[in-house]
């Protein structure tokens, strides 16, 4: 452990984030790292539990404590080697993870955890920055081809690893640019795309070859072309919302709101708005941030459920996920919160949307103006039909591609990692799962 007493001397510190008024005149990064002494001390913080929680509490089993102790003792080579043993991509969770880590955390019970989620982007800009992350080809190749379908979190990270075990690997891509939701699904004020950019070259270097602007129409021919094909499509269908006035021109999905942003689709600008949004999880956040950003006359974040308690219940006990009353950094930027509401209806005015409708939890209606309704609602799962009646994958009850305990799908030669089989997830467990997938079908390869 980095500082034997630092639990008890150092306090937790608060997210390193741009000034308010200023951030959200513009699409930069809201979070910054802080002065390589800060984050030191704030290593110095982990205990080196005789049984590390966050490592448990982490999809990808970081050995959190032991980079935890070579930032503290100012060896940030020796933290970058343990922090890259488990995750392909740690300047990805170091922005946009929930930190599951920081939650299992014993000091978490006095809700002081270590900053882990700053400690990891910390550590990863520091390798980029000192040229200690490089392109390493694999210096003998297997011969055996494998097609990953998707470039988000869990197709890459499955095409670092199998590439790295020697295979040649080519990643098809739907969109103009690779990266999934990555890239068309994240705010640039939470993830900057020169970071994803930058990543995606060394993969190129090591020999991945990535194909966008490219549809699989035909997965039998995929399939004969290739060894092996992994399914990492997401689970991009969103979630409807089945009221009257569904179809008004103003009533968009998040993911719909959100790609525009980027360039994809059609436009969706909220300046001079406003603004209601459906759903109080990640992406109704992202949404939130954008549309202050667009200069939304006012922005509404309606939640179903009731507003969450300040602290733990008793039935809540770590090192369970903290059922907490949470502000995003988006939250903290501005707009209103509204819980424990149930919209029934859209209204229009001759086609143009101008309000909606609902109850509250005491039954009182409630009408709300509103000149565009984003439904940041939740996804119903992967959109899979070309693979299901081309290759006879099968689907789970909940529509998600069907696997067994090696991520194999019922169609031979065919694996799938990430949200396309376990549903709308963290990116965290995207890439563990790509990860695991990759494992399981380098050793499939190998017994050929």
């Amino acid at each position: 452990m980095g500082k034997v007493d630092g639990f008890l001397t150092t306090a937790r510190a608060a997210p390193h984030r741009r000034v308010i008024a200023l951030r959200v005149l513009d699409w930069h990064e809201v979070e910054h790292d802080a002065e390589p002494a800060a984050t030191r001390e704030q290593a110095g913080r982990c205990m080196d539990c005789g049984v590390p929680f966050c490592t448990h509490g982490c999809p990808l089993g970081n050995p959190i404590p032991d980079f935890a102790d070579a930032v503290a003792r100012d060896d940030w080579r020796e933290a970058a080697r343990w922090l890259h043993t488990t995750n392909e991509f740690p300047e990805f969770t170091g922005r946009v993870c929930p930190a599951p880590c920081e939650a299992a955390c014993v000091l978490a019970i006095d809700g002081a955890a270590v900053t882990i989620e700053s400690l990891e982007r910390a550590i990863a800009e520091r390798a980029f920055a000192e040229g200690w992350i490089a392109p390493r080809p694999p210096a003998v190749r297997t011969g055996k081809r494998v097609a990953i379908v998707g470039s988000g979190p869990a197709g890459l990270a499955a095409a670092a690893a199998l590439n790295r075990a020697g295979h040649t690997v080519t990643v098809f891509e739907a969109a103009a640019h690779a990266g999934g939701l990555l890239r068309i699904g994240i705010p640039d004020f939470k993830l900057d795309k020169r970071v994803v950019d930058r990543r995606l070259a060394i993969m190129q270097a090591e020999g991945i070859e990535l194909r966008c602007n490219t549809r699989i129409d035909d997965w039998r021919e995929l399939r004969v072309r290739h060894d092996a094909v992994v399914i990492a499509i997401g689970a991009e269908r969103p979630r409807e919302l089945d009221v009257p006035g569904r179809e008004l021109a103003g009533v968009v999905q998040a993911m719909d709101y959100l790609r525009a942003q980027h360039g994809v689709g059609s436009a969706i600008d909220a300046r001079g708005k406003r603004v209601v949004i459906l759903g109080g999880g990640d992406t109704g956040s992202d949404c939130l941030g954008t549309a202050l950003r667009q200069g939304a006359a006012s922005v509404m974040q309606v939640e179903l459920m009731p507003a969450p308690p300040e602290q733990r219940a008793a039935t809540n006990a770590w090192p369970a996920w903290p059922l907490v009353f949470r502000t995003s950094s988006s939250q903290e930027e501005g707009g209103e919160r509204r819980f424990a509401f149930r919209t029934t209806r859209f209204v229009d005015d001759t086609g143009r949307l101008i309000a909606l409708e609902g109850v509250r939890d005491d039954n009182e209606p409630v009408r709300i103006d509103v000149d565009l309704a984003i439904l940041a609602l939740g996804f119903a799962g992967a959109d899979a039909r070309g693979s299901v009646t081309q290759l006879g994958v099968a689907l789970d009850g909940r529509g998600n591609v069907l696997v067994d305990g090696a991520f194999a799908t019922t169609a031979t030669g065919v694996f799938c990692a990430g949200d396309a089989h376990r549903g709308a997830s963290l990116v965290v467990w995207a890439i563990a799962e790509g990860r695991d997938c990759a494992r399981a079908l380098d050793a499939h390869l190998r017994a050929r």
